[in-house]
């Protein structure tokens, strides 16, 4: 127990320079991009030299990249991220308003897909080359295949539009009069298409992860063994089985939450759900450099994070594996 709370602080200490070679090289990418965000605040309005030149000045941006860097990295390290050059809010509180739908998109497709896809993996593996095998298999193909926002953008069509059975847009209706139950079935019905957008391509991935393993620890001489001496088929397949066969998906869990961030601002676009996704996309649309480094670091937290999650899992998972 010391030698794994010794490691979880270790690693916590280690977030420190990663975290500054986030920022930077994000600040770096961020500043060298096309565009300028002075001209979008100006729009079509007609206006002097001087006030463009005044205006860079109050946003900084006037400053060489190496000096803008310094800045940014002294203001962050005091827990200042600055402001939203559009809104004028704080970028800690816009990043703090978004982030708990963000959390429970991500947090909602993760146990969908988790559950359904190591269930489906069993099952293929123990039904191999049978129908149920050769389905899934297809399925796990093609759903891991579709790109999200083509699939997010069929939804809305199919289910939303022509079926009316989901909301096609946003997170909660426009209603005031809502108990706290009644707003709560309001979220989980806005969720199902923007979640279930999401969650395809990580069930499809788990799936085929699952089944893979699943065929292989099924042929080792411990399974053949526990066979003999009588056990049930599910008491193999879950308590034994499973077991082992689990440990390589709960890595690429772990790794592929930057991947699924990825596709969380594709998803987020489509359905308009008011997370740090659509405000990615709105702050790349009008160059606000604040929001989107801030948005960036967050993402890099969350990354870092997920990864220490995944060390501790997988130990706890396979007592073999000791934390150094």
């Amino acid at each position: 127990m010391q030698r794994s709370g010794s490691h979880i602080t270790s690693r916590l200490l280690q977030m420190v320079p990663v975290l500054l070679v986030i920022i930077t090289i994000n600040f770096i990418l961020v500043r060298a991009a096309p565009g300028d965000p002075t001209l979008y605040l100006i729009g079509d309005a007609p206006v002097s030299d001087e006030y463009v030149a005044e205006l860079k000045d109050r946003l900084g941006l006037n400053r060489s990249i190496g000096e803008q860097l310094i800045i940014y990295l002294g203001n962050t390290f005091r827990g200042d991220l600055g402001y939203s050059y559009i809104s004028q809010e704080p970028v800690a509180s816009l990043i703090i308003s978004r982030l708990p739908a963000t959390l429970l998109l991500m947090g909602s497709q993760y146990i969908l897909s988790i559950i359904v896809g190591v269930m489906l993996g069993v099952v293929s593996a123990r039904k191999q080359s049978g129908k149920i095998d050769v389905a899934v298999t297809l399925f796990s193909v093609v759903g891991y295949a579709l790109p999200v926002f083509w699939l997010g953008q069929i939804f809305v069509l199919v289910f939303a539009l022509k079926l009316g059975w989901f909301p096609s847009q946003g997170m909660v209706s426009l209603r005031f009069d809502q108990t706290l139950w009644e707003k709560t079935i309001d979220i989980l019905h806005h969720l199902v298409l923007p979640a279930s957008t999401l969650a395809l391509a990580n069930l499809a991935l788990i799936t085929r992860l699952t089944r893979a393993n699943m065929l292989q620890v099924l042929r080792l001489e411990y399974i053949i063994f526990a066979r003999s001496k009588g056990l049930s088929e599910r008491k193999v397949l879950l308590g034994h089985a499973l077991k082992n066969a689990i440990l390589p998906v709960v890595t690429i869990i772990g790794l592929n939450v930057r991947t699924l961030i990825a596709g969380a601002v594709l998803t987020e676009t489509v359905f308009s759900w008011p997370g740090l996704g659509r405000l990615t996309y709105d702050a790349i649309y009008a160059r606000d450099y604040p929001v989107l480094l801030g948005i960036f670091m967050m993402i890099g937290i969350i990354v870092v994070v997920s990864n220490l999650v995944t060390d501790i899992a997988y130990t706890r998972l396979d007592p073999r594996i000791r934390l150094s």
